[in-house]
């Protein structure tokens, strides 16, 4: 049976709840809404009598902001995992949340009010939080609790794993035109030989941001013609040819070295180089409108595409491990597809 007694906290009023079925522990909550604390109530309830629930000692003892303490010290770190800015602001986001609370009181409820104000607030440029986003941010809460289950023994059940995703848009593709892709290299040539450089590495490899940017000098074999990223998304190894304009601009660009790193592309006071700023201008000035950097990407993998590569091998050079996320370059495929056809048919029927 649960009881909730409403409660005044540094003037604020909370509610308790408690939940008792005999033969089981007892389990409790605090909520800073009636309408929450009735929802964990009657879940809870429901997952008791199912013998779903599970609460240890830890989970009441140890808040949030120590659970992601701990994951990026001793998860993330020591599985060499790439914590970039965009993971360490997403776990900022928790921390400001919820950092304060018991592992326990992360309920579903509140991380779904959580979601749902970050999806009516706006970024740094002024844009509203996409689904996908938001999704992105639940994913990371959830793989911590995941591993404050599954290595460090703090949980018992990861309360969040019945979250669902919320509807994201069929995948973005946007590329440049020849015209577009001109004018964005004579733009960059004009502000920056680095950027410009960058670019057309960029455009040649189809490799994202993040693996340029954290490319250093070890990395990349001239006379092979070979770049190597050692840290990429899906956390596996990838050889990358580098030919034609791209590896004559690289070649160049090595020619001058800096002392403080030995970063391919790097910024001041040897960190990588900030390029968003850069590129964004540098758009504005071909004229180019609605495309980002991480869209080199699909423009490299559009190309090709339309140059008669297979869908396995557009994900082999793009680093994909699954056909999926390039199925949205098939329409570009249908002469290299037609072909094939065409040649089976031959073989076949003469």
């Amino acid at each position: 049976m649960a009881t909730i007694e409403k409660r005044e906290r540094q003037g604020k009023t909370v509610f308790r709840v408690k939940v008792r079925l005999r033969g089981h522990l007892p389990a409790d909550a605090t909520f800073d809404r009636i309408t929450d604390a009735k929802r964990w109530a009657a879940e809870t309830e429901t997952s008791i009598r199912a013998g779903r629930w599970f609460q240890n000692v830890e989970a009441k003892r140890v808040t949030l902001n120590e659970l992601i303490d701990r994951y990026e010290r001793e998860y993330l770190a020591v599985a060499a995992i790439r914590t970039n800015g965009s993971r360490v602001k997403r776990l900022t986001f928790w921390r400001k949340e919820y950092g304060h609370l018991a592992l326990a009181d992360i309920t579903i409820a509140r991380v779904l009010e959580a979601r749902a104000k970050l999806l009516k607030s706006t970024n740094r440029v002024g844009e509203r939080f996409a689904p996908a986003t938001a999704n992105q941010y639940v994913g990371d809460l959830r793989h911590c609790f995941a591993i404050a289950k599954r290595e460090f023994s703090l949980i018992t059940d990861n309360p969040l794993t019945d979250i669902r995703k919320l509807r994201e848009p069929r995948g973005r593709v946007r590329f440049l035109t020849a015209d577009e892709r001109i004018a964005l290299q004579v733009s960059c040539k004009s502000h920056s030989e680095t950027l410009h450089t960058l670019v057309v590495v960029a455009l040649s490899t189809g490799a994202r941001k993040g693996e340029l940017l954290g490319l250093r000098r070890a990395d990349v074999n001239m006379e092979r013609e070979m770049l190597t990223f050692h840290h990429t998304k899906n956390g596996e190894r990838r050889s990358v040819p580098l030919t034609g304009l791209a590896h004559g601009l690289l070649a160049e660009h090595l020619k001058v070295r800096r002392l403080d790193t030995d970063l391919v592309f790097p910024g001041l006071k040897g960190r990588p180089l900030v390029v968003d700023k850069m590129f964004r201008e540098a758009c504005q000035r071909a004229g180019i409108e609605d495309f980002r950097f991480h869209d080199l990407r699909h423009t490299a993998a559009s190309a090709l595409a339309m140059n008669g590569a297979s869908l396995a091998e557009i994900a082999e050079v793009l680093g994909h491990k699954t056909l999926q996320m390039v199925k949205r370059y098939t329409h570009l495929t249908e002469g290299h597809t037609r072909g094939v056809v065409g040649r089976m048919n031959q073989a076949m029927f003469g």
